[in-house]
């Protein structure tokens, strides 16, 4: 099915609800919007054409992304927290032809369109600025009756550039029509999560990254009802899953943390009775964070694990997984190797490269350099994280490969104490990084966020450390421990360790703290 055939047979339903305001968009008035702008945009142009989007949560993403969708076009997604300068560079890497932003983001987006001349289109989600045209004039005069052929548009997503510079996820176009071919995000959530034309699906993360915009258009695919929230907050979150008798939720493991540290009192004023499936994805989940969600919503969590790229996929449900603590599950898309340094693979309980068969063909583009580091010599996915298949063949991850800490020639995947350290109670946020070590290469130290109402000293870093070793091997656990006010995570969860690292490493590779 398609939004098409939606728009035709429940007009009326709510295809995205705003979470805070309660504005409904239904199905019809989605399409409408949509084919106007899809008519506007093919005015200047061609089928195959880039659109940069920078908008906030809210019903203009769903209509321009489903304009582009239909009307043969890539679109864009780009991350409004990032600097001018940033997003910039996307928006010219990316050749694109048309830049939409929302009207709080004018400076920003004023600087990308002085430099950047290859832009044709600019429009604003609101009122008009500068030479950013007001998106109601855009497409005044062009009809809501769909062109006699759309072909299908696809989203060319970038990463998050937890690594370095941000790469566009590319894959050719079909040629079909949007009506013709569905998102691969249909699939999974009607075959694996049980969504269907009466879910109502929840998330609270920014539409900028690949999971809840694909998720989002993925339920609206199939006749489900989107409720977005501009950010998440964590007594919000239950408010809305409650008051919009939520069927399908997606969130990361942080998100998870800050649920469990509300008050037992506001935990227990809302109700989540209509819960049918819980998501998680984006980052690993600690296993005593799970237990507890579990013990709290119920056996209705399911985990996938997967890139951007396409490059492989796992799912485990909460049956299997409470058998298997700790997995993010089975492939459901290719066999799974671990592979050492040099491409060989190890056997099961071993911790190597991760390396997916069948993978969706990709480029990332204009870098065919990153595209060829992306695929072993077997012509396996390489994802970039490390982890170990057990005998029944679930996936454990331990750590990206760029986060593994070699301390005295020993390998240590911070993900173990991050999990463990999660849990005192005074932590709000940890990251554990690798540090300079004139003896050892490198050593452990963990950067804490407190909860609040905690103070840094030197007696709680102890304990802290103390904590970790009663779980861990000490070698594994941090030797120092500073505090801080401001990790830089993503919205998604995903931590910037590269932007943490040169705290201490400078981006010269000299300790600075």
């Amino acid at each position: 099915m398609a939004l098409s055939f939606h728009a035709r047979n429940t007009p009326d339903k709510p295809a995205f609800v705003d979470a805070v305001t309660g504005q409904v968009m239904t199905f019809a008035e989605l399409a409408s919007a949509s084919i106007r702008l899809g008519h506007a945009l093919r005015s200047r142009l061609s089928a195959g054409d880039h659109v940069a989007l920078m908008l906030d949560n809210g019903a203009s993403y769903f209509v321009a992304s489903w304009a582009c969708r239909r009307s043969g076009l890539y679109f864009i997604p780009i991350n409004w927290h990032l600097g001018a300068e940033e997003a910039a560079y996307i928006v010219e890497n990316g050749d694109a032809r048309a830049l939409i932003v929302a009207p709080r983001l004018a400076a920003t987006a004023q600087g990308i369109a002085a430099a950047n001349g290859a832009l044709d289109m600019l429009i604003s989600d609101g009122e008009a600025f500068g030479n950013f045209a007001a998106l109601d004039d855009v497409v005044a005069g062009f009809p809501d009756a769909p062109a006699p052929f759309e072909p299908a548009g696809a989203p060319l997503c970038y990463s998050s550039g937890t690594t370095g510079r941000p790469k566009g996820i590319w894959r050719q176009l079909s040629g079909l029509s949007f009506d013709e071919e569905p998102l691969s995000s249909e699939a999974l959530l009607q075959h694996h999560f049980g969504a269907d034309h009466s879910t109502v699906y929840y998330h609270p993360s920014p539409m900028y990254h690949t999971a809840p915009l694909l998720y989002s258009m993925g339920v609206q695919s199939i006749g489900g009802t989107v409720v977005v929230s501009p950010r998440f907050d964590a007594e919000e979150a239950l408010r809305v899953i409650e008051a919009y008798g939520v069927s399908h939720a997606q969130f990361v493991p942080t998100h998870f943390v800050r649920l469990l540290q509300l008050p037992d009192e506001i935990r227990r004023r809302y109700g989540h009775a209509s819960l049918r499936q819980v998501i998680h994805s984006a980052a690993p989940c600690p296993p005593d964070i799970k237990h507890r969600m579990i013990d709290w919503w119920g056996p209705i969590l399911s985990e996938y694990y997967a890139s951007s790229e396409g490059g492989g996929c796992t799912l485990v449900h909460a049956d299997e997984w409470l058998q298997h603590p700790g997995t993010v599950g089975r492939s459901i898309t290719g066999p799974i190797h671990i592979l050492d340094d040099d491409h060989r693979e190890l056997p099961a309980g071993q911790t190597g490269h991760i390396a997916f068969e069948n993978g969706i063909p990709f480029d990332y583009y204009k870098d065919a350099r990153k595209t060829k580091e992306f695929v072993s010599p077997q012509g396996w996915a390489l994802p970039g994280d490390m982890g170990w298949l057990d005998e029944d063949g679930f996936l454990y991850l331990a750590d990206r490969s760029s986060h593994m800490i070699i301390s005295g020639g020993v390998n240590i995947y911070p993900q173990e104490s991050e999990a463990v350290l999660i849990l005192h109670p005074a932590v709000r946020d940890v990251a554990v990084i690798g540090v300079p070590d004139p003896v050892f290469g490198e050593s452990v130290r963990a950067v804490v966020e407190l909860v609040p109402g905690m103070e840094p000293s030197e007696t709680l870093a102890s304990d802290l450390i103390a904590h970790c070793r009663s779980r861990l091997a000490s070698y594994k656990c941090p030797k120092l421990v500073d505090f801080t006010d401001d990790l830089p995570r993503l919205p998604t969860g995903k931590l910037l360790k590269r932007e943490l690292r040169k705290r201490y490493w400078g981006e010269g590779g000299k300790l600075i703290a």
